[in-house]
């Protein structure tokens, strides 16, 4: 039997997610990717195709509450009080959960 791997599942519900939800210049999408070593968060603007804000910090769940805190500063500069959250297939749970709560916490509307 072939098993698919992990990269390729993800990949997958980050299709699906994605097929849902579009940013746009007023409500951005706030897209987490996760690697082994860090974390990082962009405000994405899928229309124009572009990043409105970015940040990154090390792979643990304190540093993520810091990331969602730092995106909710850099988006209320910016005027962007609404934001989409895209967790990239990545379960809501761990870091993940914890760049939304920072994010919630700074100020942003999901």
């Amino acid at each position: 039997m072939d098993t698919k791997s992990k990269y390729i599942l993800r990949k997958a519900r980050c299709r699906r997610i994605r097929a849902k939800i579009k940013g746009t210049p007023v409500r951005p999408r706030l897209c987490v990717f996760r690697s082994n070593k860090y974390l990082y968060a962009q405000l994405i603007d899928d229309k124009a195709g572009r990043t409105l804000a970015s940040c990154f910090g090390k792979s643990n769940i304190k540093d993520a509450y810091k990331i969602g805190e730092e995106m909710a500063k850099k988006a209320l500069a910016q005027d962007i009080k609404s934001i989409l959250f895209d967790r990239s297939g990545y379960k809501y749970h761990g870091q993940v959960k914890a760049v939304s709560e920072g994010a919630r916490k700074g100020g942003l509307q999901f």
